[in-house]
């Protein structure tokens, strides 16, 4: 019987799932749009992978990470769960054992890790602003009508440069549409884009950090040559963009789970691929306990409540 492990990483745009083996190598992935609905995404996840894999495969051990990931963590019954920034920075230091800075831009947000001797000693999130994400550059993408595939080649091929305002999203455009009206090319248009979010996201979420090679490169974006060749004259350095750029999330999910389950010697809590078709209904109270009002989410199984999470306190984590 193969032996292999799960990590799945839930977004607010897409939903990534990884299976690996012991040697943490990547046997199957799939890449599926969460739309607003994690546990569905999931469900379609499991079902997909279930019906790819041999039949005679045995998950050893499950992690889950991501904005999703206690929601998820309690339909699959993970044994790990743990935060966006621990799956990257374990993932890339399997990849990159030297690795010191990393850049991860997705489709929602940005994360910049700073990494010692393979552990996390400082991070940064830009959750808020979409300028620099995936789904900005989607946008742009469609306004000037390059497939996002393209976008970043055609970055390559401008004569000139052109400086694009980046530190938002409104005004990028509008300064985007005013370099048109000036006679600039798309190319030219779209690699002072590139050069305009690196630098952005370079000053805010690198400001006070001192930024050290090896440099890695992850997330969606991390497929735009055109963001890469920004980042490395922004740092006037290589970047490097592993194999399994767009999935590391899930990947270092999976190895936290297999670290644990080695260290541990238990047993996993995974519910199998019959989880996909237990019905779970999530749902939120306020506890109104104390002066904190807490948002408590609930979720329940069958009609019965499998978990709880959100207070402070503990009262209704630990029932």
């Amino acid at each position: 019987m193969k032996e292999y492990y799960l990590g799945i990483d839930v977004g607010s745009v897409s939903t990534n799932l990884v299976v690996i083996d012991e040697a943490c190598e990547v046997h199957y992935s799939a890449y599926i749009r969460t739309n607003g609905q994690p546990l569905d995404s999931v469900k379609k996840g499991i079902r997909e992978m279930k019906n790819s894999l041999p039949s005679d495969i045995k998950i050893k051990g499950v992690g889950s990470t991501g904005s999703g990931r206690q929601l998820i963590g309690v339909m699959v019954g993970a044994d790990v769960i743990k935060n966006e920034i621990t799956a990257h920075a374990t993932a890339t230091a399997h990849v990159v054992p030297d690795v010191r800075t990393i850049f991860e831009i997705g489709g929602q947000d940005s994360k910049i890790i700073i990494i010692e001797n393979q552990m996390v000693v400082d991070f940064a999130m830009n959750t808020v602003c979409a300028a620099g994400t995936g789904s900005f550059l989607d946008h742009q993408s469609e306004r000037l009508g390059i497939p996002i595939e393209e976008f970043g080649a055609m970055a390559l091929t401008a004569n000139r440069d052109v400086r694009i305002a980046g530190r938002c999203t409104v005004f990028a455009e509008s300064d985007m549409i005013a370099k048109q009206q000036f006679g600039f090319s798309k190319a030219e248009i779209i690699k002072g884009l590139c050069e305009a979010l690196v630098r952005n996201y370079i000053n805010n979420l690198g400001r006070g950090k001192r930024l050290e090679p090896p440099f890695v490169f992850q997330g969606g974006v991390a497929a735009n040559i055109g963001i890469k060749t920004a980042f490395e004259k922004e740092i006037n350095h290589e970047v490097i963009i592993p194999k399994h750029h767009n999935i590391m999330g899930a990947i270092g999910s999976a190895i936290l789970a297999k670290e644990y389950i080695e260290e541990s010697g238990a047993k996993t809590n995974f519910r199998g691929f019959e989880a996909a078709d237990l019905d779970f209904e999530p749902s939120t109270f306020e506890c109104g306990g104390c002066s904190n009002n807490c948002e408590i989410i609930k979720v329940e199984m069958d009609k019965r409540v499998v978990a709880m999470w959100g207070d402070r306190c503990g009262k209704w984590t630990n029932l």
